[in-house]
């Protein structure tokens, strides 16, 4: 029996969660029956255009998902649910958001791949909003009111219309993961020409290593015995923005220890796409941390038992402070700057990758506001670390106490007392 049928059959009667998605074009009421429990509801992939009135009477939902469907307009009603903090409107056609149509509580909100061309004042008054996805919209000017959105640490600008970001973004205290590539506004492009070409006909395509939203990435091989990783990219614009942007920026940061970027391109894909060469990562290599989850909304999540050295963690923020300061003298913001991305060895060497929200910005320009910005996201990864640290015996308290005074000044409220990469290569290395 499919949850459909469950649903009107009475079946489901006290879930808190409920995915339904079999084209329904009109918002099935006996969801109601649920009221008194349903905190999670994903309705995406239908043919919805619209909310019921009486949407409210959701009073214990938290977390609300109608990506794909046909909504022109959020509907004001979500105003009413109480505890709603989590809202996806992916790839819908969206123009219009009503002034104060948005849950109070809402700290994470979805509006990637629409068509909204203004958001409402009233999303100022949203003081509990830390995650906004935008990209993929026609904004060209973000609300003055947003100053007082002072809890934001990550947003998606890319892919839109700015000519021009305001300076104020750039002033919010706990910014740290920004990504705004794909706008008019003029920035510096990457280049092809720094990287060799590989012709398709010369490579043998592997198992697949794995897929995000940009691309695929596949095991292969060229020629005889080099053996590469390879990223072919799908072309259409995702929650970071345009993959096009990814590849300009991963080729653009050039080769560094502490990177995972690309050293070749291919040309003649058959099916006329993108595709990048990277070298084959080792298997002794693993993820630092895991994405973020409903609960943790901006920051990272690890395993239960998932522990580290204090040398280990010295050795990780070193790495990755070394490759933040590499980019960021050639004018690459990573955007995405965590633990999920970073791959470690049994050794703690450390390779930062995945450019899908990288931004290239012009230094004389912005100046160090994106690195500042950037340092704050690089504190969170240390602060995260931290917690889960192992003190070998009071002879490490000294490291500790650096590493934890690092931690305070990356994260402070006080922009321009943020220290960069290059003074926290300095103070790691003296560490």
């Amino acid at each position: 029996m499919d949850t459909y049928t469950k649903l009107l059959s009475g079946e489901l009667r006290g879930a808190t969660r409920l995915t339904l998605s079999c084209g329904v074009d009109t918002f099935p009421r006996a969801i109601f029956d649920l009221a008194d429990t349903l905190e999670v509801l994903d309705l995406s992939r239908n043919r919805l255009e619209a909310l019921p009135d009486d949407f409210g009477r959701l009073k214990k939902l938290r977390i609300l998902f109608l990506s794909s469907n046909n909504f022109k307009e959020i509907p004001s009603v979500l105003s009413q649910c109480p505890e709603l903090s989590m809202v996806g409107f992916k790839s819908n056609q969206i123009k219009d958001i009503g002034e104060n149509s948005l849950p109070p509580k809402i700290r994470w909100l979805i509006l990637t791949d629409n068509q909204i061309e203004q958001l409402p004042d009233s999303i100022g008054d949203l003081g509990s909003l830390q995650k906004l996805m935008l990209a993929g919209n026609r904004l060209k000017t973000l609300p003055d009111s947003m100053q007082r959105c002072t809890n934001l640490e990550l947003i998606r600008l890319s892919a839109n219309r700015f000519d021009s970001f305001p300076r104020w973004l750039f002033t919010l205290p706990r910014l740290s993961w920004l990504a705004c590539a794909g706008n008019p506004i003029q920035t510096p492009s990457g280049s092809a020409e720094s990287l060799k070409k590989i012709v398709w006909e010369d490579i043998r395509v592997g198992k697949i290593l794995g897929e995000g939203a940009s691309g695929v990435i596949s095991q292969a091989v060229i020629g005889e015995e080099t053996h590469c990783a390879m990223k072919v990219f799908k072309g259409e614009v995702t929650s970071d923005g345009y993959p096009a942007d990814e590849m300009s920026a991963s080729m653009s940061a050039g080769k560094h220890t502490n990177l995972n970027t690309p050293y070749a391109k291919i040309a003649n894909h058959p099916q006329g796409k993108e595709a990048l060469i990277f070298e084959l990562i080792p298997p002794a290599y693993r993820n630092l941390g895991n994405p973020p989850d409903f609960q943790t909304c901006t920051r990272d999540t690890f395993e239960a038992n998932q522990t580290f050295t204090l040398d280990d963690i010295a050795a990780v923020a070193l790495g990755i402070a070394n490759a933040a300061h590499h980019l960021h003298q050639k004018g690459i913001c990573h955007g995405d700057l965590y633990a999920h991305n970073i791959l470690i060895n049994p050794e703690s060497h450390a390779m930062l990758g995945d450019f899908g929200a990288a931004t290239l910005y012009d230094r004389s320009d912005f100046g160090e506001d994106f690195e500042r910005l950037e340092v704050r996201a690089f504190g969170c990864l240390l602060e995260d670390m931290l917690h889960r640290s192992l003190i070998a015996d009071e002879t490490q308290r000294t490291l500790f106490e650096s590493l934890h005074r690092l931690k305070e000044e990356a994260l402070s409220p006080v922009i321009e007392q943020r220290p960069l990469f290059g003074k926290i290569v300095n103070i790691l290395e003296g560490s």
